[in-house]
């Protein structure tokens, strides 16, 4: 698949059964996807890749801050066959501002679900209020002033699901070619 069919058929999928990639295929896709640009080369992240039963340990950390069952946790936790989280890890005392190495992560993010979807697979990127609570932090080690950005679900679209499509904006408004007066 070339870029702009990728770019324009990417979509977030909402139901995702197995196969996702392997930890070999997600490595091997994150190789590329750090190729994204990134100010100093910071590399300012990390992912926990989560699957089967680890997935569990997730959900009690959302359940114990929440305090809603496990059950219904572990129904988030398990929507996809792989659950990645994205970990922010600026480094504090580099030249390049946070919000370039913010920059940096974000890029890296979009080429990587634009990898999947390359590949065959489906993904979306799920946030929230709870991905900065204290149980999830110290289930995921999170030192100061590393944060979690999000989990990225992943896996196969389900079979017979119909295909999502959507027209590219029209960004004429967004765009003006500069000439100094």
């Amino acid at each position: 698949m070339d870029v702009m069919t990728a770019i324009l058929t990417r979509r977030s999928e909402q139901k995702l059964a197995g196969p996702a990639p392997s930890p070999e295929e997600f490595r091997y896709l994150l190789k590329a996807a750090s190729c994204a640009p990134d100010h100093g080369m910071l590399r300012p992240w990390r992912w926990l890749l989560m699957s089967g039963d680890s997935r569990d340990a997730l959900a009690a950390a959302l359940a114990e801050d929440n305090g809603k069952s496990l059950e219904a946790m572990r129904a988030k936790t398990r929507r996809a066959p792989l659950l990645a989280t994205l970990v922010f890890s600026p480094d504090p005392v580099s030249p390049v501002p946070e919000w370039e190495q913010m920059a940096a992560v974000s890029a890296m993010t979009t080429s990587l679900m634009l990898l999947l979807h390359a590949r065959g697979f489906g993904s979306i990127w799920r946030t929230g209020a709870q991905l900065d609570a204290e149980p999830v932090r110290k289930l995921l080690d999170l030192d100061q002033p590393e944060r979690a950005l999000g989990w990225l679900y992943i896996g196969t679209v389900e079979p017979g699901r119909p295909t999502r499509r959507r027209q590219a904006p029209d960004v004429g408004d967004r765009l003006k070619i500069f000439s100094p007066v």
